[in-house]
């Protein structure tokens, strides 16, 4: 997901430093010296998903979608249903049934593929409205951590083209973050799935994080 919100928060952030640093006196800034790098990184994309706020509300945004993804699943039963059924029967039915049948077919792969392209624009915009908003007050608390703890730089490791070859585990701060908005937000974690469940979602996250994130 595009971070568009994040990205122009951070922009203006960078801005409005930039801004109080050219006000001050030229023998106050060249007096003051410089602070020591202290440089941290957070994965800020899975963090934004594994608050307990953004557990819930994607939860509830799968679940809203639910019946709409169970009608596509009914509607490509159908066609498979169809096609096997022409395959089998095709020998012995007359061509111009078995072109009404292709057709048929046809006809509702079409539908299919705009109904799913209608739920993925539909979904896709509502995620990420959803994960804008939740980004950037998971921002407020990095940027009030990055000041407490004294760093001086956070990297984001979650860009897709990020320069970090290697980074220690004890810069990554994600954790640090998650926990610190589960606190302020005061949303309770989700329920424990159940293990023969939880297994597989587990994988995706970290399929994703590893290429995208």
């Amino acid at each position: 997901m595009k971070r568009s919100l994040v990205i122009a928060t951070l922009l203006a952030s960078g801005l409005v430093l930039g801004a109080a640093a050219q006000t001050q006196p030229a023998s106050a800034a060249a007096a003051a010296p410089a602070p020591a790098a202290k440089i941290a990184v957070i994965a800020f994309q899975v963090a934004v998903a594994q608050t307990n706020e953004g557990q819930r509300n994607f939860a509830d945004l799968k679940k809203k979608f639910e019946p709409k993804e169970n009608q596509l699943k009914a509607q490509n039963d159908e066609i498979e249903s169809l096609t096997k059924q022409l395959q089998a029967q095709g020998a012995t039915l007359s061509e111009a049934a078995r072109a009404s049948q292709a057709k048929t077919i046809d006809e509702k792969k079409k539908r299919l593929e705009r109904d799913a392209e209608d739920l993925r624009n539909e979904g896709g915009q509502e995620a990420q409205e959803m994960y804008n908003t939740l980004a950037s007050k998971v921002y407020d608390v990095l940027a009030s951590y990055a000041q407490q703890q004294g760093y001086t730089l956070v990297l984001d490791v979650s860009q897709q083209q990020n320069p970090i070859l290697f980074a220690l585990p004890s810069t990554d701060i994600s954790k640090a973050i998650v926990d610190a908005y589960n606190l302020k937000s005061g949303v309770p974690a989700p329920p424990a799935q159940p293990a023969a469940s939880a297994a597989p979602s587990a994988a995706k996250p970290a399929a994703k994080s590893a290429a995208a994130h």
